[in-house]
């Protein structure tokens, strides 16, 4: 796998909403984005205070369900979110377990590892690497880019994995950060990017992060104008590093979510109704009632006012904007949140796509 400064990578974590929306996509639009695939973490049952499910149970769908919604396009997946001490009622790393499938189904997936992984985790990649020699992808947070002891565990990660750089594809992950002032964050990127070790021979560059709300309890309801923060950084940075002779880093982000996971009880939650819709340099959040007291069906009037927005791309933009006018006009379901977040996350996909080619034509 190759790609360069023009791709996209979204990092999904793998639920209903994302892995649909992922589907509906046109295939030549699916050849311009690499999706980065989280394990979901296993969740809790409050009512029963354990695990929601067993870790068999939770991962045995997965392998399948990526070859049936991806194909056999490029991913990374990494397993992060899975406990380092989870194993499978056989005694089965989860590591192991889920790329076995993914090789059995043929598809062309790329582990994810980083500092933060533990031995046998480590050891399992390894083993991947070995089997698929398709490389790996290497996941740094910035804190750790931002260290003295940078090249000192990158090498040691490598030597242990016996890859190089060249079959490595790195990833910097800035997680949801503080990006004001933007001029001044961008100036921190840029000197830990130029330190970088071995930054022109890694096989792929991605800068990864968003500025998404972690969640709905600060927006205002009826409509906010929320700002891309990471998109406006990755503008500035391209600037910055075609002045300084610096390789261009593609462009990723959490699509429409922020990276914490929030563990809740859905007994008590009473969520909002929401659509997050992506536009140039922010997003139009839509907010309603929350869906227990009021229900689904005030979804047509968010929708008829995302229609009736300057915003709108039209429904022939994506799936997700088809589905805004059929809710709009009556002709289509109201849906449900898992509904309305593929609608937001395949518009999303969509746009960015469509941003960043803009970008390098112009």
């Amino acid at each position: 796998m190759n790609f360069d400064h023009r791709h996209y990578i979204p990092c999904l974590r793998w639920k209903m909403g994302e892995y649909q929306a992922v589907l509906r996509l046109h295939e030549t639009t699916k050849k311009m984005f690499t999706p980065l695939i989280e394990i979901p973490e296993l969740g809790w049952d409050f009512e029963n205070e354990t695990e929601a499910k067993t870790i068999d149970e939770h991962l045995a769908p997965f392998a399948k369900r990526v070859h049936e919604k991806w194909g056999r396009h490029f991913c990374f997946v990494d397993l992060h979110l899975i406990g380092p001490n989870e194993r499978l009622a056989t005694g089965i790393h989860p590591v192991c377990f889920l790329f076995d499938g993914l090789r059995e189904r043929k598809c062309s997936a790329i582990p994810v590892t980083g500092f933060d992984r533990d031995n046998a985790y480590q050891q399992e990649i390894r083993n991947v690497v070995t089997l698929d020699k398709s490389g790996v992808c290497l996941r740094i947070k910035i804190e750790q880019a931002a260290k003295n002891s940078l090249k000192s565990q990158i090498d040691s990660l490598l030597s242990r994995l016996r890859v190089k750089p060249e079959s490595c594809d790195l990833i910097i992950d800035l997680g949801a950060p503080n990006f004001i002032p933007l001029e001044g964050f961008s100036k921190v990127i840029q000197a830990i990017v130029r330190s970088f070790p071995y930054l022109n021979d890694w096989r792929t560059f991605t800068l990864l992060g968003t500025s998404f709300p972690e969640t709905m309890s600060s927006i205002k309801k009826g409509g906010e104008i929320v700002p891309r923060h990471e998109w406006q950084l990755y503008l500035l940075l391209v600037a910055n590093f075609q002045n300084a002779g610096l390789r261009f880093p593609a462009f990723g982000d959490y699509a429409i979510a922020h990276p914490k996971v929030l563990i809740v009880d859905m007994r008590i939650v009473k969520p909002y109704a929401t659509i997050r819709y992506t536009i140039n340099n922010h997003w139009y959040i839509i907010k309603g009632e929350n869906v227990r007291d009021r229900g689904y069906g005030q979804y047509r009037e968010l929708s008829r006012q995302v229609q009736a927005s300057r915003y709108y791309c039209g429904p022939t933009f994506s799936w997700g904007d088809d589905y805004i006018q059929t809710c709009a006009n009556r002709s289509g379901s109201t849906g449900n949140l898992m509904m309305w977040r593929q609608v937001g996350t395949n518009h999303h996909i969509a746009k960015v796509i469509q941003d960043i080619a803009s970008f390098y034509v112009s």
